[in-house]
């Protein structure tokens, strides 16, 4: 039962992933077409960072240790190309969000790595760790991408 439960979460896990990426991919496409406000740019975090209550759960903790470099490694491998990627035009009194043409390419790509990095990562711990590590990973990429989002976006209507 156990290992079937397992398995299970894997494939779970991984369509879910998946499909929340392409649901992101397609609802980021979108966005590019609408003015974007303070709130825009830093509602995400804020609504990410509930997830943090999953470490309520024992079976979610992992040692501090692994959070500080889970969420190192989002902050300068992954979040890096998204920032470059990422940039505001303004038009009149709008701000449009301006994404370079290798922005999709490099979300796809960071995907892949996040993949093959899960995969190889849940090998060593538990699916539950897994997904903590992961998620602060995740929050790790979010955060600063979007802190140097709402910096230049402050810098253009100032300017």
């Amino acid at each position: 039962m156990a290992l079937s439960l397992g398995s299970n979460l894997q494939a779970i896990s991984l369509f879910g992933t998946l499909g929340m990426a392409l649901l992101v991919l397609a609802i980021r496409m979108k966005a590019s077409k609408r003015p974007v406000n303070a709130m825009k740019i830093l509602m995400p975090p804020i609504g990410m960072s509930t997830g943090f209550l999953m470490f309520v759960a024992p079976m979610t903790r992992i040692p501090v240790t692994w959070g500080l470099l889970a969420f190192a490694v989002g902050a300068v491998v992954f979040a890096y190309p998204l920032i470059r990627s990422s940039g505001f035009t303004k038009q009149g009194d709008y701000v449009y969000l301006h994404r370079s043409k290798a922005f999709l390419f490099i979300l796809i790509i960071l995907l892949a790595i996040r993949m093959l990095l899960h995969g190889y990562v849940e090998e060593f711990i538990s699916v539950y760790q897994t997904a903590s590590v992961f998620f602060i990973l995740a929050f790790g990429m979010l955060l600063p991408w979007r802190v140097a989002m709402y910096v230049q976006y402050r810098k253009l209507m100032n300017s």
